[in-house]
């Protein structure tokens, strides 16, 4: 979460506060952002260190790291973070959380555990267990922006990407700002998952495509029977392969769709004669 250092503090505290609700199940809330600058030769910092009040008013530190890989001295790494964090002064209980999405199972340990001499342990979150649907299924902007670090399952990464940015854009309608707040967040959170790329294609989709006409929209989140008729859905999404093919290969549009290339050139096939620019007027 090296970005960190180029967002607001306001942003990254909101953010802070969604990880602890959403992820973590803290009932809680930011208090104060930390630094956490330590004077070492790698210049090796915290992800996130920030305190935090709970709903019984008492206040603790909450650390986050979040891990892409399996790494073998990340026990030792996090003591190491306790550490800094006390000597830099900070009293009172500190809640450690490492939250993992590397692609690989997991397989680093909650602690050190070196019978009679040290025994350490933090929290660890496994993303592959965390329910990607239950996130999206909520219709709430933050809830939407941390399910960018859940197992996507067989899901396509372009086309939850893609069904992220929309349901952001529909959920906070003309509020321009928050809507470019939970971007920043999204464009943050999904650089931990190598998905700029998607984040950027989905922007670039919402410019000039109807989102609700994509077969992953209506199909693949389940919300084909309580948004629309299937009446002239077939034309809207012939609409969409239509203006995506004009600047992306078959291959690529099949990615950015979840449709087989074969599905994109049957519908292309059927629709593209047509004009959606004309059809408008």
């Amino acid at each position: 979460m090296a970005a960190k250092d180029i967002i607001s503090r306001a942003m990254l505290k909101r953010l802070t506060t969604d990880l602890a609700h959403h992820l973590l199940r803290l009932k809680a809330e930011t208090v104060e952002v930390l630094e956490t600058q330590n004077q070492r030769i790698e210049d090796r910092r915290a992800d996130l260190v920030a305190r935090m009040r709970g709903i019984d008013g008492k206040e603790f530190l909450l650390h986050i790291e979040v891990a892409n890989n399996n790494t073998a001295n990340m026990p030792l790494r996090m003591l190491r973070y306790y550490t800094d964090i006390r000597f830099a002064g900070h009293p009172g209980p500190i809640r450690q959380f490492l939250i993992y999405i590397g692609a690989d199972p997991l397989t680093m340990p909650p602690g050190i555990d070196e019978p009679g001499l040290l025994d350490y342990r933090y929290d660890l979150v496994d993303m592959h267990r965390v329910n990607c649907a239950d996130l999206l299924a909520q219709d709430n902007p933050d809830a939407l922006v941390l399910a960018v670090l859940c197992d996507f399952g067989d899901r396509k990464p372009q086309e939850v990407v893609t069904y992220i940015v929309h349901r952001l854009r529909k959920l906070l309608g003309a509020d321009e700002r928050r809507f470019r707040e939970y971007i920043t967040m999204l464009e943050i959170l999904s650089k931990n998952r190598d998905l700029k790329a998607q984040v950027e294609e989905a922007e670039h989709m919402l410019t000039e495509i109807d989102i609700e006409s994509l077969p992953s929209f209506t199909i693949g989140f389940g919300r084909g029977k309580e948004e629309g008729r299937e009446e002239g859905r077939e034309e809207g999404k012939a609409q969409v392969v239509h203006r995506l093919l004009s600047r992306h290969g078959a291959g690529e549009v099949s990615e950015l769709l979840g449709l087989s290339v074969e599905d994109v050139e049957r519908i292309a096939a059927k629709g593209g004669d047509k004009d959606p620019a004309r059809d408008k007027h």
